[in-house]
Order: C-alpha cells, then sequence, then structure tokens
C-alpha cells in the first residue's frame, strides 16, 4: 500500500527538511520504493541533496499538488513531501477541497503527518493546532529534533503530548549531528550516504564516523515505527 508522507512542523529551522532526507536515505538504504517531493520554492533542499528522487510542487497550484496523489497511485511506493515553513494554508486547503482523507481511503493509501519540532512553546501550540484542523482518523508522527533542542520537558507536560498518546501517534527523537559536521555535509552538497562512506567527499574519517552513527541512531527510531514507514 502507498503512503503519502507530509514532512512538517509549519516553523522555519525545526529541522524538517534534515528529517525528509534522512528519510529519503533511509528508503535508499532499505530499499523502499518511494518519490520525494519539495515544496520550498525558493532553496529546496530535497532538490539539492536528493535531486534524483525528488519533483519540485506548489501546493497553491491544484495541478501540481495533484502529482502527490497521482505517485501514490502508479504504484505501491512511500511518497514523501517536504514541506517548507508556512505552507500548512495551501496543503490543507488541497486536503479540504479534494476531501483528500476520504480519497486515500477508498484508494486504500495511508497518509501520514510528521511533525518536527524544537523544545520551544510555538512547536507544541503548532502541534495543537495540527491535531485540530485534520480529522478524526489522521495519523500522525511526532519527532523531537534533539539538534534543535534538548528539554522537551515542557512537551512532555503538554495537552499537546496527550493527545498524541490519545491518537496513537508514536513520538520519536530525531538525534543531534555535530553541528560543525553537518556543515561540512551541507557546504559539500552531500547525500548522507557520501557525508558516511566516500573518503573523496571531504569530510575526514572522525567526521564520516559521526554521520555513521548518527543515521543508525535515527535509523534505529524509524525501525521503531516501521509500520508508518514500510
Amino acid at each position: 500500500m502507498s503512503q503519502m508522507h507530509f514532512i512538517g512542523g509549519e516553523k522555519g529551522g525545526v529541522g524538517k527538511s534534515v528529517l525528509s532526507r534522512l528519510l529519503a536515505q533511509y528508503h535508499i538504504d532499505q530499499d523502499l520504493p518511494f518519490r520525494a517531493f519539495d515544496t520550498d520554492r525558493s532553496h529546496g533542499a530535497m532538490l539539492r541533496f536528493y535531486g534524483d528522487y525528488t519533483t519540485p510542487i506548489a501546493l497553491d497550484d491544484f495541478s501540481s499538488a495533484d502529482q502527490l496523489m497521482e505517485a501514490a497511485l502508479e504504484q505501491n511506493q512511500n511518497v514523501l513531501v517536504d514541506l517548507a515553513a508556512q505552507t500548512s494554508r495551501p496543503l490543507f486547503q488541497w486536503m479540504d477541497e479534494n476531501d483528500l482523507f476520504g480519497l486515500a481511503a477508498q484508494e486504500g493509501i495511508g497518509v501520514i503527518l510528521w511533525h518536527v519540532m524544537d523544545d520551544g512553546a510555538d512547536g507544541i501550540g503548532l502541534l495543537e493546532q495540527l491535531f485540530e484542523q485534520l480529522p478524526s482518523g489522521a495519523r500522525y508522527v511526532v519527532v523531537k529534533n534533539l539538534g534543535r533542542g534538548k528539554d522537551f520537558s515542557n512537551f512532555e507536560a503538554s495537552r499537546a503530548r496527550e493527545s498524541a498518546t490519545a491518537l496513537a501517534a508514536p513520538v520519536i527523537d530525531l538525534p543531534e549531528l555535530h553541528a560543525t559536521t553537518m556543515r561540512k555535509v551541507d557546504h559539500g552538497n552531500l547525500s548522507f550516504w557520501a557525508a558516511a562512506n566516500n573518503a573523496e567527499a571531504g569530510l575526514g574519517l572522525m567526521d564520516r564516523q559521526r554521520v555513521k552513527v548518527w543515521m543508525r541512531k535515527a535509523y534505529r527510531q524509524f525501525d521503531a515505527i516501521a509500520e508508518s514507514i514500510a
């Protein structure tokens, strides 16, 4: 069964594109069929790092956004959608005016909303809004980005956390990659595989090792919710 994965969080800078890139690399490494879509018109990270797998789309253009459903229908595969900041309004309009959840259920396609958050109050409020805006039966994954915050105690004590539990939404951690190493990966325009394995890509042995360990930790988080990904 195909599944559509919308990787968002609405705020800029919380790590949505890093998670999208990791999910793309996970699919490649696990030999899982997928297609990726990038909604960032200015500097799309998925297009930059995984361009061979990624198509640009404009969510405020229905004929463009419709490619998401078409990709889910063309074969059994995961559709990864890297949502730029401030794209929830056109996304939800497209979902609502096309009754996406009803159509997806009719076609046997899963729809999963990934919410990437830092440890600030905004992330908690935006998650509450997400739960309130979508129809009952929607599926979610909540991602605490440890590279964007260390203290998620306010989230753990929040109404949003209670709602996630009630909705059976898994809550996972996105491990932190050493900041200098991540900058080298990004400045080198490297896929995570190249950063971890290609000695000629410009990263030293210890940087490559840090990327490998980081990916391994992230993959364990994905494996723990494999039913949401595979």
